[in-house]
């Protein structure tokens, strides 16, 4: 029957089956936006298809010419979104946002003149090893510290402060120039003022330049302590003419350089150091900050503490912070129960350039992520929860991001799928996190490779353990240590930690667990060799073949060849073997024996037999190839 009414206008106004169809062509297609596109790393295929205004099905049309299958929800690894990018949008500019790139506070605040006040400069220490950086720290501690409060610091936070003729410092706990870059690198510039510290009785070394290069890529100045002056074969006057030559002409050379000769062992010009950098911060820095807003800073360090839970240290920047904020950082959000001092006292606020204890936190925060107040503990849920997400999302498509074809797919199946080792890794501080995943990435072998599914700085935690347990992987430390709980969590769970200080020893144990994970090298070793002589006929059992055993021995059970005018016509294993009417394990060279082999009833006489066992044998090192070695003779 024909619907006349189709093709009507239908009295409700809505269209008919025609009208539908003649929509515009351009309403159903996507809408290919123009100029350049950001997407965050780890993005989706959905997502990606939405960013550059291409359909899904384009998406995987492209990966599949890479020979890798992905579906709408899949996370892409940066090289596969910068492939899709070029493939299908080439005349626009992709940029991949990372989550440690990221801007955690984008917006510029504008504040009011009268609600800014003065903080006190924010200092780290820095310069080559052995050159007196902590001893030059301990020595402030104690001449400035100590002298405000009986027995010295009763509670270590990362970061302490001084008092100065009436003013105060903020000294960063983080001697070295590895977590100055590493605070840098998360994008929280938290040092106002570097003092590179010098010895006067060895001058100018690799790590000295390698910080003033630390410090001017971070954009703030450099004053000089020349320590060691009390050493008799001391020449402050040498450091000053090689740091000349390095762009640090002193003041009273003619130079805008701040330069102060101490021994920190004798406490000697801590006072004339201390007052150079208050000179340096009223000079070239104008240290104001808004107390009277939501507080925001870095954290400095962070620790699960016996009894009290997460505990971090955090640098307060901006505004105010106050027991019972809602506070956020990176993946970790909480509400502040409690605010402790450099000196371990309670406190009910703090305010800009103020080094504070935070309880409250759900996890220890990561170190150098920007803590902020947010406006609710709902809120700061949320943003944790979403960053959270970013960090899982970019953490999968690095695991991901190794692109194989079909033959490889082919070839991994019929040899077995590649076998992971998977890895937590923790260390000091980023540099040495990401230096250390960049030689285990050098560690390739088409059997086994090394996945790390999660890497952070800091010690190691029961997070960390937990994490492992439940995907059987490997802690690693760099230069940190389990705690206590983490360590009995670990011998609960049956986690391996593993702890090292030079990265070659990480690598080396990291190539022998792998070694361990190869398949064994199969080998056939002879053991005999036998000429048939005579065949019986047995109705029930087949052929038997009458032998005699002409080299090695006979072994039920072992795997045999026969051998016809020097060709292999079979090969297969002794289903019986005996002596006269008896069943026998072996039989020795020089001795008759009968033979039954299994499936195979077309032997003749003056046919050989080669007897051989298959061993299993494990291999020494990644380079030694899996193949079988050729068969060796008997003994």
């Amino acid at each position: 029957m024909i619907d006349n009414q189709a093709a009507r206008p239908r009295p409700d106004g809505r269209r008919g089956r025609e009208q539908v169809e003649a929509r515009p062509k351009e309403r159903r297609e996507h809408q290919e936006p123009t100029g350049p596109v950001a997407v965050p790393s780890g993005v989706t295929v959905k997502d990606l298809s939405a960013a550059i205004g291409k359909p899904v099905a384009e998406i995987i049309k492209v990966m599949m010419g890479l020979g890798k299958m992905v579906t709408i929800t899949q996370s892409l690894a940066d090289d596969e979104v910068q492939l899709i990018a070029g493939e299908l949008t080439p005349d626009r500019e992709l940029q991949i946002k990372h989550v440690a790139e990221e801007d955690e506070e984008p917006e510029a605040f504008v504040d009011d003149e009268a609600d800014l006040s003065a903080r006190p400069p924010v200092v780290t220490i820095m310069g080559h090893v052995d050159h007196g950086k902590t001893t030059l720290l301990d020595a402030i501690r104690q001449t400035s510290v100590v002298e405000t409060e009986a027995g010295g610091i009763t509670q270590h936070i990362g970061a302490y402060q001084v008092d100065h003729k009436g003013r105060k410092i903020t000294f960063l706990d983080t001697p070295g120039h590895e977590a100055f870059t590493a605070m840098r690198a998360r994008g929280a510039k938290v040092t106002d003022i570097a003092v590179l510290v010098v010895a006067a009785d060895d001058g100018v070394m690799p790590q000295t330049r390698e910080s003033i290069s630390h410090a001017r890529a971070a954009g703030v100045p450099i004053v000089v302590a020349v320590n060691k002056i009390d050493i008799p074969d001391s020449n402050p006057d040498r450091v000053r003419t090689e740091l000349t030559a390095e762009g640090l002409q002193p003041e009273e050379w003619g130079g805008a350089t701040q330069f102060s000769d101490v021994s920190a062992r004798e406490q000697q010009n801590l006072d004339d150091l201390l007052e150079r950098v208050l000179l340096v911060a009223d000079a070239e820095l104008e240290l104001t900050a808004n107390s009277q807003t939501d507080a925001s800073g870095p954290i400095i360090e962070s620790r699960l503490d016996v009894g009290r839970g997460p505990v971090a240290t955090m640098l307060v920047q901006r505004g105010t912070l106050r027991v019972g904020d809602a506070v956020v950082a990176g993946d970790a959000w909480g509400k502040v129960r409690a605010l402790h001092n450099y000196r371990g006292e309670r406190l009910q606020d703090a305010g800009p350039g103020d080094p504070v204890e935070i309880l409250g936190f759900d996890r220890p925060p990561p170190a150098g992520e920007l803590c902020r107040v947010v406006e609710n503990d709902r809120q700061a849920r949320h943003l944790a929860n979403v960053r959270g997400e970013r960090l899982r999302r970019e953490q999968l498509a690095q695991r991901s991001k190794s692109t194989v074809s079909i033959g490889d797919l082919f070839e991994q199946l019929q040899a077995g799928a590649v076998q992971d080792l998977n890895l937590v890794l923790k260390g000091d501080v980023q540099g040495s996190v990401e230096a250390a995943v960049g030689e285990l990435a050098k560690i390739q072998h088409p059997e086994v490779r090394v996945n790390v599914i999660h890497q952070g700085v800091g010690g190691i935690t029961e997070g960390d353990v937990m994490l492992a347990s439940a995907s059987g992987a490997v802690v690693v430390g760099f230069n940190v240590r389990p705690n206590t709980e983490a360590r009995m969590l670990a011998t609960r769970e049956g986690v391996e930690i593993r702890t090292y200080r030079v990265i070659y020893q990480l690598t080396e144990d990291i190539q022998q667990a792998l070694v361990g994970m190869l398949s064994r090298v199969q080998t056939e070793e002879t053991i005999g060799e036998a000429e048939v002589r005579a065949l019986f006929r047995v109705s029930r059992l087949g052929t038997i073949a009458g032998c005699m055993v002409t080299n090695g021995v006979v072994r039920r059970g072992s795997q045999v060849r026969v051998v016809r005018d020097g060709t292999v016509v079979n090969e297969t294993t002794i289903a019986q073997l005996k002596r006269f009417k008896d069943d026998v394990r072996e039989v020795l060279e020089g001795f008759e024996c009968g033979i039954l082999l299994e499936g195979f009833n077309d032997v003749k006489e003056g046919d050989m037999l080669e007897f051989y066992e298959t061993r299993e044998i494990e291999r020494t090192s990644l380079d030694e190839p899996p193949s079988s070695p050729a068969a060796s003779s008997p003994a």
